[in-house]
């Protein structure tokens, strides 16, 4: 009994002292509709007709999960929401995927769990473009090896070809990273062929969070509780790491990515510190940090966010981070405090 007591005691010691030092909280400008189970990550499409009616989707995961679409006012919309997913984890958008020769569309792509797979849906039509799902990790054997949990996107700025880079719940110290080409064939067909394995994981923990900076090209991923690892996103540009930055100022795990983007190739890498229920911000330029950012939520896990304006509320620009409460919030961008 006494070193329960004593255990209780240095934990409640420790949890308010990780509480006094946290910055001022900023409250969200819209809290969404609440999913059925867990949410878990979210991805922002611009519509570039009317970016007032662009859609943030975002991942419940359970056995009867479903990737959810929430308008700019958090509402549901049920139309455009894929439910009866196994366990989906993350998710990412890619535009102006190319179908045919004379058809083109914006590309959702989620990590599909208990069915080791990840899927692909066009956008904003919600059709399936993946015949059922493409398989992952299939020569690790049916194993926690298997089990895709992280997904980011690039487009190719040379030759315009959309790549899916997909991590899962545990891996190799090499190797972690799998990174598949999707393509569609003459017919239409959409299909997905490995053409890479890297990066390194220090076998703490685990890596979920993927993204990936097209622009730029790199990508960068959570190694959580070590740190954050950079990769060229192009193949042919080699398997060696780049950087690992930034893990010394995370309390414990390092969640979610969003990569800020301006024209200029300026911008900012927002990661999630996740027991601290704040945000670490560096520079997409110089990898440095800038400054860390309590948004009030709890316990997050994925984020996205977007530079241009949509609407009235969202004049700046939006973030939206995973909450801990079966919902997602979101910011104008101005409130993160960036310039």
């Amino acid at each position: 009994m006494k070193k329960i007591v004593v255990y209780s005691v240095w934990s409640f010691l420790v949890m308010s002292a990780c509480k006094s030092d946290k910055l001022p909280a900023v409250a969200p400008d819209i809290k969404t509709e609440k999913t059925l189970n867990d949410t878990d990550d979210p991805a922002i499409w611009v519509n570039p007709i009317d970016a007032s009616k662009s859609i943030v989707f975002g991942t419940d995961k359970e056995t009867n999960g479903a990737v959810y679409a929430f308008d700019l006012q958090g509402k549901i919309i049920a139309s455009k929401t894929i439910r009866n997913i196994k366990r989906p984890n993350n998710v990412d958008l890619a535009y102006g995927f190319k179908l045919n020769d004379s058809s083109k569309t914006d590309v959702l792509l989620f990590t599909e769990r208990e069915k080791n797979q990840i899927r692909m849906f066009s956008v904003p039509a919600m059709n399936p473009l993946d015949n059922g799902g493409f398989k992952v990790f299939e020569d690790e054997g049916n194993s926690a090896f298997t089990y895709p949990m992280g997904i980011s996107l690039y487009s190719s700025p040379k030759d315009g070809t959309l790549y899916a880079i997909v991590g899962r719940k545990s891996g190799p110290e090499l190797g972690y990273l799998y990174q598949y080409k999707i393509s569609a064939d003459t017919l239409g067909v959409v299909k997905s062929s490995l053409v890479r394995k890297f990066g390194k994981f220090s076998g703490k923990k685990e890596i979920e969070a993927i993204a990936v900076d097209s622009e730029l090209g790199f990508v960068y991923y959570s190694d959580e509780q070590h740190g954050i690892r950079k990769y060229h996103a192009e193949p042919t540009m080699g398997d060696e790491e780049l950087s690992c930055f930034g893990g010394a100022l995370f309390q414990e795990d390092i969640e979610g990515i969003a990569l800020a983007r301006y024209k200029d190739g300026t911008g900012y890498i927002i990661v999630s510190d996740q027991q601290k229920g704040q945000f670490n911000i560096f520079s997409r330029t110089t990898n440095e940090f800038i400054k860390a950012v309590n948004l009030s939520t709890l316990e997050t896990d994925g984020c996205d966010v977007v530079t241009v304006p949509l609407n009235a509320t969202f004049k700046n620009g939006l973030f939206v981070a995973m909450n801990d409460e079966k919902d997602f919030f979101f910011y104008d961008l101005a409130k993160l405090g960036l310039e």
